[in-house]
């Protein structure tokens, strides 16, 4: 846990950047979180040091518990209205969604509204196997999910599955969040950011350019006809020919050995 006030920390390790809420130990997305995240987000899909990238909370306890919402009658008054708040955060989440790198987080303790909505729009979650609590407890604010939990949670876990989540706000832990595929990983919680890091690691050892294929294929195809999605995967394809991650590829295939893709991925055919 940092003595730093600021809201937002990053860590670098090689190729990954974690991004931290410093809120400890709830870790709410207060205004300023939010203010350092949307100028963080671009910085890094431009950084072509970085290749894969972690948010987590700051301490182990909880992922966060969503907004500050001692926040909100100050920033609607100053802002004239809610919706530029929420318009915010919905194109904050957007870009994590359409980022060329994949993303990943670390969600532990609550993982509340916002604390849910912003790991929806991650590529990868990973939770704690205990003590997680993972939903969108709008519904007993008398309201419903306004950073898009309504619209990515059924395609993420289903129609059925959202609906008991939102309607009851009903609760899950890492174990049923992995089951009812909200999750892709669960691991002790102790050992829950160190495994983190090593997905990181191994997403950021692949070929920067098509894993960057890859997630525009995958998300811009996910709403499309399968037509688009395969212009789309085509596209990918051409993106990626010609490199000297390509021909590292082939050469490593035909020499039966490991291929490095730590150079930069120069077109060069």
């Amino acid at each position: 846990m940092s003595e730093n006030k600021e809201p937002l920390l990053v860590e670098r390790d090689g190729f990954v950047a974690t991004i931290i809420n410093n809120d400890f130990p709830r870790n709410r997305m207060s205004l300023e979180f939010m203010d350092k995240l949307e100028m963080l987000i671009p910085e890094l899909g431009t950084d072509i040091s970085v290749r894969a990238i972690i948010i987590r909370g700051s301490g182990e306890e909880h992922f966060s518990v969503g907004m500050n919402l001692k926040q909100l009658p100050g920033a609607i008054e100053a802002m004239g209205g809610v919706d530029p708040i929420f318009d915010q955060r919905l194109r904050v989440l957007s870009m994590i969604e359409k980022l060329n790198k994949p993303v990943i987080a670390v969600m532990c303790g609550y993982c509340l509204g916002g604390g849910l909505e912003l790991p929806l729009a991650c590529h990868f979650r990973l939770a704690a196997e205990e003590g997680a609590n993972i939903g969108l407890p709008e519904m007993d604010l008398g309201t419903v999910p306004a950073w898009g939990g309504s619209a990515r949670l059924p395609r993420c876990v289903g129609r059925d599955h959202a609906l008991d989540m939102i309607l009851r706000g009903k609760m899950v832990d890492g174990p049923e969040a992995l089951r009812i595929g909200l999750v892709q990983e669960v691991w002790p919680n102790d050992q829950l950011q160190q495994k983190a890091l090593e997905l990181a690691h191994e997403l950021a050892s692949q070929p920067p350019l098509a894993v960057q294929g890859v997630l525009k294929t995958i998300i811009e195809g996910e709403d499309a006809t399968l037509d688009e999605a395969l212009a789309l995967e085509r596209e990918a394809v051409h993106f990626t020919t010609g490199t000297n991650h390509a021909i590292e590829g082939y050469m490593a295939f035909l020499e039966k050995r490991e291929p490095d893709f730590s150079s930069d991925p120069e077109k060069v055919m």
